[in-house]
């Protein structure tokens, strides 16, 4: 669904675009509207509204609304999942083509290429963003599509989104940015010329650890029609319960992202003074490789935070078991502090060699800052360092 009125204030359109009062009954907040099918007057006038996985209500606001916030003339389509998002934009991709895929990112993604891609026929290899040259002469014949994260899962690496673009189009390659870490409110890659944007509304967007989803955004019309299809016709749709759960979501995407943010940053200074702490990964910190174009293409640097403890593998472990706020769990972006061990969670199927490759040791933690109290944060994780 395309957005509107993106002159409005980020939290302003948060909260009302998509959302006008019910037209039956004048509910102020968008109904559920929890039905597989809808009446007809006559066969002479087919309503807007059909049959649930055509279009429904519900998912329409939620799907407007999420444009809205990703930019202007842009339109939303919201999926069962984050990998179903990761899906949708990968079915674009047909045998013999090929993509370009950040060797720095999720673990699910990861196994989706390694497993799905391949059996598809589609060819691809990993490269490194941050090296443009580099990645200039990583195109081939058949380069269709390159795929980044920024900030990536686990590493928070942050890439030159707009040079990649550019370079992807030199090519006449789709630029695809998964943009989940940082939310709609702390960066906008369509409007650094990225083609699609995808989100896992499991976690910002939602925002509370209660629903699973996925979201794709594009301004391209022929990108439009291509996502539209897997959803309507492949069936691939979030149902409206998820909708209405990350509509809510949205409504304080602005204010939970900015504790989000202030904690994650007051978290990482004190782990980058911890003597039992050897790196920090955080692009709010000025030491952090990515921060100088952190502030040049987002608004702030999100809640997470990954580093690596003195120790080894045993020493993470035991670190990672050990907190009493943060949740030993997978996923992200709740309210809630999480805290995880990606070599036995979210990356647990790379093998040891490919995460070596991507420098994800065995003594990394990846943390998910919630919105608790900063300094109840900070002293969790200073008796659970020892």
């Amino acid at each position: 669904m395309a957005s509107e009125n993106t002159q409005l204030g980020f939290s302003t359109r948060a909260i009302h675009i998509g959302q006008e009062p019910d037209p039956g009954t004048g509910a102020t907040v968008t109904p559920i509207y929890q039905t597989s099918t809808f009446t007809w007057s006559s066969l002479g006038s087919p309503p807007h509204y059909m049959y649930s996985r055509l279009a429904n209500p519900t998912r329409t606001a939620f799907e407007k609304c999420l444009a809205s916030l990703e930019g202007e003339g842009a339109s939303g389509y919201a999926f069962p999942s984050g990998m179903a998002a990761v899906a949708a934009a990968f079915s674009i991709l047909k045998p013999g083509d090929h993509a370009l895929i950040m060797s720095d990112l999720y673990g699910g993604t990861y196994r989706y290429c390694e497993k799905i891609l391949t059996a598809r026929g589609v060819k691809y290899s990993y490269f490194d963003a941050g090296d443009i040259e580099s990645v200039e002469k990583s195109f081939q014949p058949e380069t269709r599509m390159i795929w980044l994260e920024s900030p990536s899962n686990p590493l928070l690496r942050v890439v030159d989104l707009a040079a990649l673009a550019k370079v992807a189009h030199r090519h006449n390659a789709l630029a695809v940015v998964d943009n989940t870490f940082a939310s709609p409110y702390f960066q906008n890659p369509l409007e650094l010329c990225i083609d699609i944007v995808i989100h896992s509304t499991t976690k910002y967007i939602g925002g509370h650890s209660d629903l699973i989803g996925g979201a794709v955004v594009t301004r391209n019309p022929e990108l439009m029609a291509a996502i539209e299809l897997v959803q309507t016709v492949g069936g691939s749709i979030a149902g409206p319960f998820d909708c209405w759960l990350a509509l809510r979501g949205l409504k304080t995407l602005a204010v939970r992202m900015e504790k989000h943010a202030s904690n994650a940053m007051a978290v990482a200074l004190f782990l980058s003074q911890h003597p039992k702490v050897s790196r920090v990964y955080y692009p709010g910190l000025k030491s952090d490789p990515g921060h100088k174009l952190a502030l040049r293409q987002m608004r702030g640097f999100g809640g997470m935070v990954s580093f690596e403890v003195e120790g080894g593998a045993e020493k993470a472990v035991s670190v990672s078991e050990s907190t009493r706020i943060f949740a030993l769990a997978e996923s992200l972006g709740g309210i809630e502090s999480l805290i995880g061990y990606p070599v036995r969670m979210s990356h647990a199927t790379m093998s040891p060699g490919e995460r070596a490759k991507r420098g994800i040791n065995d003594n990394l933690i990846r943390l998910s800052i919630g919105l608790e109290d900063t300094e109840d944060l900070i002293a969790d994780l200073k008796q659970a360092l020892g």
